[in-house]
């Protein structure tokens, strides 16, 4: 894959990035363990989603491959939401777990706003707590706050791969509280200069088309078209969408032969909300999958150890 200008555009690597970020959660997690503290995580998954059990599993494995003490709570889908709220309630006064994450979505009959306003801020992990959201929209210091573990992610994401931040353009599309929300008030608080559109923003491909940074976190498969983009930018593609309809993977798929196989075998593949075929316009992109999905896991180990550091050090 060439740019326009006939340079190869640079793949973010999420996992790359994602295992340094754990290697460097694995030492503080240890040096909290010396000071006679283990961060411990709780995790509570209603119902039998089988999405949610996998990524909740994968969560648990990584905790205990850092050395974090988790606990996973399974209430049944028919679960109310009183029972929830002494649940949480019970959680939020053991002092040895830290960090507290209620695995999303959850049943239609409960009540998520209540619930997840319920858990102390010092523990939220997700990053969800009006508080939380208050204090990363004031800009107070980053070590005092603790973020939505995807937008962290992709802040690190551009840290760590030296993609300049301050005074670029950069233009968010999707505008929820765990995803677009919160990266646009981090890339404010960076400096750049922030305009977040949704699928209501009318002239939409007039205003992408001017972004030095593109995030798209609208989930609507392959919806950024080479079109919609400038060339050069840096894209973050942060939708995770399944392909099974064999006319929309050649859409997006026809000339990747490692793809067809996969989709030949399976039956699926996934897609990002940015159309493959625009990454070729790009300075540098996260790929669908190994970008920022990667990243999401990792910062929730990071956000439970600094959680840890700050109820310890009463911040």
């Amino acid at each position: 894959m060439l740019t326009v200008s006939g340079t190869k555009p640079r793949v973010l690597d999420g996992v790359a990035i994602a295992a340094a970020i754990k290697a460097e959660v694995g030492l503080q997690v240890a040096a909290l363990k010396e000071s006679g503290h283990t961060p411990g995580l709780a995790v509570v998954l209603v119902g039998e989603n089988a999405a949610s059990q996998l990524y909740v599993r994968s969560k648990v494995k990584t905790c205990a491959e850092l050395g974090i003490y988790s606990e996973m709570y399974t209430p049944a889908a028919d679960v109310t939401t009183e029972e929830l709220l002494e649940l949480v309630n019970s959680l939020n006064q053991r002092d040895e777990i830290d960090g507290i994450l209620i695995q999303l979505p959850l049943p239609k009959h409960v009540d998520t706003e209540l619930l997840l306003e319920a858990v102390l801020p010092e523990k939220d992990v997700d990053g969800f707590h009006p508080i939380n959201a208050g204090r990363l929209l004031s800009g107070a210091p980053s070590e005092k706050v603790l973020a939505p573990c995807t937008p962290a992610g992709i802040m690190e994401m551009l840290q760590r791969s030296d993609i300049p931040v301050a005074g670029q353009r950069a233009v968010v599309i999707g505008r929820s509280n765990i995803v677009g929300k919160p990266i646009a008030a981090m890339l404010i608080n960076a400096s750049a200069t922030v305009t977040v559109c949704h699928s209501r923003t009318n002239n939409l491909a007039e205003i992408t088309k001017d972004a030095d940074i593109l995030v798209a976190a609208i989930g609507r498969a392959g919806f950024v078209t080479p079109e919609m983009v400038r060339p050069g930018a840096t894209l973050v593609d942060v939708g995770i969408n399944r392909v099974t309809d064999p006319a929309e993977f050649e859409r997006f798929f026809a000339n990747s032969e490692s793809r067809r196989e996969s989709f030949a075998k399976r039956g699926s593949t996934v897609v990002g909300d940015i159309d493959p075929a625009a990454f070729a316009l790009s300075g540098a992109y996260t790929p669908v999958p190994g970008g920022v999905g990667a990243l999401t896991i990792a910062m929730l180990m990071s956000n439970t150890v600094k959680a840890a550091k700050m109820r310890r050090s009463g911040n």
